[in-house]
């Protein structure tokens, strides 16, 4: 297993430089960030993004429903809590109504390494506009799930941790391998029926009237500069050119949408 997973700190920091170094200066490709904008972040985790945009003067609130996550964050983030800069909601995303529990609506949304791991794609990203601001954008950051690691196999400690693309292997084989390796099968399991492809992706945005205001298909993802050691490369671009095949070559994608 990779030891950052689990060196919650460490991972914590790795998040937030990459927040600070790739994440918003992505964004601001679009939308320059200013002291006082809303910002929502959606599957907010350990908070790493939540800092780095209280950091240049934006509201957050991060909404998390796994409580470790939840309990990692109030940990972390205990100056912006104490400031009124962060707050953090408990709760499944469906049962927050943005003007209710919330009192806002939002100029920015993120969801990093989250929308792959949703059962009901359309539903969620559909429902993300009801938190929008008119001229608001969303970001969003996931792994094609073609890519080398895209059934997210790096986080188990043998030989399936280190070997790509096996999470391809129809499903039976699929759970005959963890299985026969000592593995439980739910959470990867889960993972293979959720992963989407940049092409499933970008066709959900145009059911759900988004349009793209930017995106970048990245061979190392920029992250990856904090897991190990590797500077961030965009896709070839004869690579991307080529739907599908690339997914196969992609290590993450950021798009930036707004609604029609």
């Amino acid at each position: 297993m990779l030891e950052f997973h689990t060196d919650y700190e460490r991972y914590f920091n790795l998040q937030l430089d990459n927040a600070r170094a790739a994440v918003i200066p992505f964004i601001e490709t679009v939308k320059p960030l200013q002291p006082g904008m809303q910002m929502l972040e959606i599957g907010s985790g350990q908070g790493s993004l939540l800092r780095a945009f209280a950091e240049r003067g934006v509201q957050c609130v991060g909404v998390e429903m796994y409580p470790l996550w939840i309990e990692k964050a109030q940990q972390w983030l205990q100056p912006e809590l104490q400031a009124g800069s962060v707050r953090l909601i408990d709760s499944n995303i469906y049962d927050v109504d943005p003007q209710r529990d919330l009192g806002t609506l939002f100029d920015v949304i993120v969801l990093k390494d989250v929308i792959e791991h949703i059962h009901d794609q359309p539903k969620l990203m559909a429902w993300m506009k009801t938190f929008l601001k008119p001229g608001g954008v969303i970001f969003f950051a996931f792994p094609p799930w073609y890519m080398p690691y895209g059934g997210h196999q790096q986080v188990l400690n043998d030989w399936l941790g280190k070997t790509p693309y096996w999470h391809l292997l129809p499903m039976p084989m699929f759970k005959w391998l963890l299985k026969a390796n000592g593995h439980q099968t739910d959470e990867m399991v889960e993972i293979k029926q959720t992963g989407i492809s940049i092409e499933r992706f970008e066709r959900i945005l145009r059911q759900c009237g988004y349009r793209t205001r930017a995106a970048t298909h990245w061979l190392v993802n920029p992250v990856y500069q904090y897991k190990f050691g590797w500077k961030p490369r965009r896709q070839w671009s004869l690579v991307n050119a080529i739907p599908f095949v690339r997914n196969f070559f992609t290590t993450c994608s950021y798009y930036l949408v707004a609604a029609d």
